[in-house]
């Protein structure tokens, strides 16, 4: 792909077949060419999409194949998905997309924005009939250059033009290497703005997106590690091209051609900027004889030159086919008055006097209508979704000269958040069809929808076949449950359901959205996951130890393990070492916790526990009042899962956090989303492994195996080995276990069994557990995720019609109700208020009455 460039064949109309060997092909419709770069950005891309197809850019879809991948749809959200489609595509000249939504392309949208410049290169439209895939004959497997066709082709724009296309191959899979000419019939290349768009996608809200952490864990401990959306230089290129826009129209295939070698940025003019909005309002009237669409163009052209011109108007005469005004001051002459004109299928200005007698007294009392503060406060929601009502407020006023209430503003916000992205309220009836249509794509999935006696949300389960099929297949029987708050007016609450892969990489098993965060919808939670998960094996089960969820997971799952998280155990205890927990070293009491929380002995376990209470008494006794059943690998029972201190639902609370404005259905797809992500990208990882063993445990196998060759080993059979280094171990193959301990805990094979292994020359991958396999791991991921498409659409009047029951949200609780309704235990790691003058808990400084 030279220097960058990609040409998108972008297909619309059509619909995708399934074939027999499982691969997907698109059938019917129509295509259409563009040229793209690594600088081009999502919405303007979306919006050209939008305008060639004629399809509504709120409800725009964008989906792509991964290059020899014809089975899975990948889907575009934003800039960070499309850079990546093209670094995917980087050996090819054309990639495939396929557009879909709802017909009519909004002009009246992107009018604020008409005088912006563009570099998304438009290539020739083409309108072909589609061929069924099977009739298509592999080609070579170098693909043409557009450069490379005839120049009777490319200059006479009256004859059909070629655009390279991917074709089938022999297998029947289509091969992004394998290209054929396409006889196509040239059309327009009229450029329309851009206009960003926060109703095609959740992730879309969010112009910075925040680093989003990566579920791993490192091989010397766990670790989540930050990621950016790309790199440094991506942020940099960002950060220099904000002001840039990224369209622009070509005439024809030859110019555009050309532009494939030169640079295609072109600087953002100033007309964004609400000072020069409201500079170019001044001219949305010009005198008699101008002309509009309709009355209702002609009312938001009134409004807008009345703000820029600070005066105040009222309405005579408003109809649809004449609108008379005049200056809400008494006695002022400025008066103006429009009407239909059949013969032009126009609104006309007939009488129009400019003149003002008041001496802009209107301005004063001036409260603009509420469509047009709909309309401002929508633009500045599109930069940043996040505004708080104060300072959208303040910025009307600076930008404008209008003061606005408070709850002027919020309404308002409310009000354009609905028009951008749809009802929340409404969003929720969209739920049943989810439910129906998420089986019918995802077939073994399991979804569950409840809603009380007066149709309004409690629980919705979800849990794809791929990611129950990758638990059984692939992960170790452990379950780390969480809760995350969705951040709306209506209070639910994600609860979740994350295994652990053979990387130590975090599995997203299943997903429920409840009402409230309380013990009978956990309850609820654990029995869908039973009965989804048809396993004999006991599972562990690890949660927040101030939830109080031991009983109801033995009630449901009886003979199952259950164990505190040690993230939770460790942050509160952190918490309590700000209070009651005094003496010096207090920094070196975390280590210390987590030292006695891996101890394999009893001797060691209360060594660490024993130099906590020589700092601390107070922090001894919070460590030994906790079970040590529940979280030492000394005396649990369950699978080994300790040594895991991160926040496993830290991704679920910041994806949430940044599309907390979203609705419902906009907030589900957002989740699929991340997990239909997170296993693309690690199956495409894991298909480049050459090891026996994933990353990390080769990793460690490596480390141990340096550490074995300083040992002497002893043999005493063909199974039992005597391993010498500071002490003596002794090493049973045949049982997997050495007297370090570490073997039977991890898994891995310690040292010492490595030394007992290179003495009888057996290979150490034969006695590792087969959860840490390559083979394994590449199980877990084996099965991709279908996007069901149309999720975050806006609820709209084929939803009404679809006869589908309809589906109320949760009844907004008060803080009471919600403190109540919150499952927790007397917690005993509440942090006390602690005397800061006699040291003893319970009082403050001003209450306490010692004598010192």
């Amino acid at each position: 792909m030279a220097k960058g460039k990609l040409i998108l064949i972008c297909q619309s109309g059509g619909e995708f077949i399934t074939k027999d060997d499982g691969t997907l092909s698109y059938e019917g419709g129509e295509a259409n060419a563009v040229n793209i770069n690594h600088e081009t950005l999502f919405d303007d891309l979306k919006l050209k999409l939008a305008e060639m197809s004629n399809l509504d850019q709120r409800t725009i879809i964008i989906k792509y194949f991964l290059p020899g991948n014809r089975r899975n749809l990948i889907t575009l959200r934003n800039d960070k998905d499309l850079n990546r489609m093209i670094d995917f595509h980087g050996n090819s000249v054309t990639a495939e997309i396929f557009v879909d939504g709802k017909e009519g392309f909004d002009r009246d949208a992107v009018k604020l924005h008409a005088s912006r410049a563009s570099v998304v290169k438009l290539a020739e439209t083409v309108n072909h009939i589609s061929t069924p895939s099977s009739a298509a004959a592999p080609v070579a497997n170098t693909p043409p250059d557009v450069g490379d066709l005839p120049a009777d082709k490319i200059a006479d724009s009256s004859s059909p033009s070629y655009t390279a296309s991917p074709t089938s191959s022999e297998d029947g899979a289509e091969n992004d290497s394998d290209y054929k000419p396409r006889l196509a019939v040239n059309g327009s290349g009229d450029q329309s703005p851009a206009d960003l768009d926060m109703g095609g996608s959740p992730a879309d809200t969010v112009k910075k997106r925040r680093r989003t952490a990566s579920w791993m864990i490192g091989a010397h401990g766990p670790t989540i590690v930050a990621v950016s959306d790309n790199d440094g230089d991506s942020r940099r290129r960002k950060k220099n091209h904000r002001g840039r826009s990224s369209l622009a129209a070509s005439d024809n295939l030859e110019n555009q051609t050309n532009d494939l070698d030169s640079p295609s940025s072109v600087a953002l003019s100033d007309d964004g900027l609400p000072e020069k909005l409201v500079a170019s309002w001044r001219d949305c009237i010009i005198g008699v004889g101008q002309d509009f669409r309709s009355v209702k163009e002609f009312r938001e052209a009134l409004q807008k030159y009345a703000i820029a011109h600070r005066f105040v108007y009222k309405l005579k005469k408003n109809d649809s086919n004449r609108a008379s005004g005049i200056c809400v001051e008494e006695g002022c002459s400025w008066s103006i008055h429009a009407s239909w004109v059949p013969a032009c299928e126009s609104f006309r200005i007939k009488k129009f006097n400019n003149s003002h007698t008041c001496g802009g007294e209107s301005w004063k009392n001036a409260h603009p209508a509420k469509k047009l503060l709909v309309s401002v406060i929508k633009d500045k929601l599109r930069d940043s979704p996040h505004h708080k009502p104060k300072e959208i407020a303040k910025s009307i006023s600076r930008d404008f000269g209008i003061e606005l209430k408070y709850t002027q503003v919020r309404r308002g916000i409310e009000d354009a958040r609905e028009q951008l992205q749809g009802s929340y309220k409404e969003s929720y009836n969209r739920l049943p069809w989810f439910c129906r249509k998420l089986v019918e794509i995802n077939a073994g999935s399991i979804v569950e929808l409840m809603t009380d006696d007066e149709k309004r949300l409690q629980c919705l389960f979800v849990s794809f076949h791929s990611c129950l099929q990758g638990f059984q297949n692939g992960c170790r029987p452990i379950l780390f449950l969480n809760a995350t708050f969705l951040k709306s007016k209506y209070q639910e609450s994600l609860l979740t359901a994350t295994a652990v892969d053979g990387d130590d990489g975090f599995f997203p098993v299943a997903f429920s959205i409840v009402d409230t965060e309380n013990e009978e919808n956990w309850r609820w939670f654990l029995e869908q996951l039973k009965s989804a998960i048809p396993t004999t094996l006991p599972l562990t089960f690890v949660t927040d130890r101030e939830k109080g969820l031991k009983k109801t997971v033995h009630e449901v799952f009886e003979n199952a393990f259950h164990g505190y998280s040690m993230y939770h155990l460790m942050e509160s205890f952190k918490r309590n070492l700000r209070g009651p927990f005094h003496g010096e070293g207090r920094g070196v009491l975390p280590g210390k916790l987590l030292a006695a929380a891996h101890a394999v002995r009893l001797n060691g376990f209360k060594k660490f526990t024993e130099q906590i209470r020589q700092i601390s008494s107070n922090a001894y006794d919070w460590v030994i009042q906790i079970e040590p059943e529940h979280w030492t690998s000394l005396s649990f029972g369950g699978e080994q899962y300790n040594y895991i201190v991160q926040n496993v639902a830290e991704p679920y609370s910041k994806l949430m956090d940044e599309i907390r404005e979203s609705t419902i259905m906009q907030k589900i797809e957002a989740l699929i989303y991340m997990i239909t992500e997170l296993i693309n990208t690690r199956q495409m990882e894991s298909s480049k492994w050459t090891t026996r063993l994933t990353p990390s445990k080769e990793k460690r196998i490596q480390e141990e195996a340096l550490k074995a060759h300083a040992l002497r080993v002893f043999i005493s059979s063909d199974v039992l080995f005597e391993v010498h280094d500071d002490s003596t171990h002794v090493v049973d193959i045949e049982k997997w276990e050495c007297t370090c301990l570490e073997w039977k805990g991890s898994g891995i094979p310690c040292r010492h069994a490595i030394a007992a292994f290179n003495c009888s020359g057996r290979s150490v991958y034969d006695y590792c557990s087969r959860h840490f396999t390559v083979e394994r791991y590449r199980l877990t991921y084996s099965e991709s995720i279908n996007p069901v498409p149309g999720i975050g659409v806006p609820f709209g009047k084929e939803d009404a019609e679809s006869g589908d029951s309809k589906v109320l949200p949760p009844a907004p609780r008060s803080p009471n109700q919600q403190k109540k309704d919150q499952t927790k235990t007397d917690d005993p790691d509440k942090r006390t208020v602690t005397c800061s003058k006699c040291k003893e808990p319970g009082h403050n400084k001003a209450s306490c009455k010692a004598t010192l």
